[in-house]
């Protein structure tokens, strides 16, 4: 099942608030005649109860009217003529204006579904919406990838009215089944990014985009644990990112070097002061080496593989060379102008 970004107000809170009225409006009316019960005759001839009048109410709002109950008196019919009626011509209107309600949220969701898969083409899919899934959409957006090309891919029910919440379109089921993946138009999306909360799961998924796109997907995987790593990497994955490795990594550098794990929650944390970046080289840029630049490059990506400044091949950027830059990632305001 597909799970469009929350609105403003669901169908089930309209739904909510015209069934308060509904049973606002019996209540005030059971209230009216229960007062004036005096002024009113029924078949038995002894008198209304309060289950008599909730009977009243009810059969009176709904236009069913049998005419075993009915005013008698003067007051009674005024009564009737200036607010029972009025009342029963709301209620009419709630109960249309509720199924109208119902009608047009599923057109409206419809044409919703209809629409996104139109135009879904080049996304990114996040199998797992826990905390290694949202930080990933977090670093995409950040790179200035649109929510509209982002798809979550979730079983948990809680996690699923999390994505919706913010903004996302979200497919309910396991990522490992073919069916809830080709729902995210698999076959058609630039990369699917795996961070489930086992490496068990994370294979069986990766298995399963490899299959469905014959490889042609760009497959990237979280693992727990590094001795995971080969076996993603054998089920498809084109990269590997193993969690406890470089969480441990990070625990040394803070022990023996405390500076530079400064340096790397720097890089990593948006908006505090530097921050990794990739951009294609310029035409002016060609023929001249990284180190001569005013942009801080620290490596080069060419044909898909990463050349460092250290190697031969990085002393010169050739033509469709990208380069992996640190840069400026202070909030405007904080910067001098």
């Amino acid at each position: 099942m597909i799970h469009f970004p929350a609105q403003r107000r669901g169908p089930l809170s309209a739904l909510s608030i015209r069934l308060a009225a509904a049973l606002g409006l019996v209540l005030a009316v059971v209230v009216v005649v229960y007062l004036e019960r005096e002024q009113y005759r029924d078949n038995n001839g002894d008198g209304l109860t309060l289950l008599d009048c909730f009977y009243y109410a009810v059969v009176s709002l709904s236009t069913t009217g049998y005419g075993d109950i009915v005013p008698v008196s003067q007051q009674a019919r005024l009564v009737n003529i200036l607010f029972i009626t009025p009342a029963r011509v709301l209620f009419l209107i709630i109960l249309v204006g509720t199924t109208l309600e119902v009608l047009t949220e599923q057109y409206r969701t419809g044409r919703r579904l209809h629409r996104w898969e139109r135009k879904v083409k080049d996304h990114v899919i996040i199998c797992g919406y826990g905390t290694k899934g949202r930080s990933a959409i977090s670093a995409l957006m950040e790179n200035g990838l649109d929510k509209s090309r982002i798809v979550v891919v979730e079983r948990a029910g809680p996690a699923l009215r999390q994505a919706t919440s913010n903004g996302l379109v979200a497919i309910e089921g396991s990522a490992t089944r073919s069916s809830v993946l080709n729902q995210a138009h698999v076959r058609t999306a630039k990369a699917v990014i795996i961070a489930t909360d086992s490496d068990d799961a994370s294979v069986l998924v990766a298995l399963t985009v490899r299959q469905l796109t014959a490889g042609q997907v760009r497959i990237i995987a979280a693992a727990r644990e590094a001795e995971n790593a080969p076996l993603l990497k054998q089920s498809g994955a084109h990269h590997v990112i193993v969690s406890s490795a470089t969480a441990g990594r990070l625990l040394g550098l803070s022990t023996s070097a405390p500076p530079l794990i400064d340096v790397v929650e720097d890089l990593l944390t948006p908006g505090q002061g530097m921050a990794l970046a990739m951009r294609s080289a310029e035409r002016n840029e060609v023929g001249r080496s990284p180190r001569e630049l005013d942009t801080l490059v620290i490596a080069l990506v060419r044909r898909g593989k990463v050349v460092t400044l250290a190697d031969r091949a990085g002393a010169v950027i050739e033509t469709g060379d990208m380069l992996v830059h640190v840069r400026d990632d202070r909030p405007t305001a904080n910067t001098l102008p």
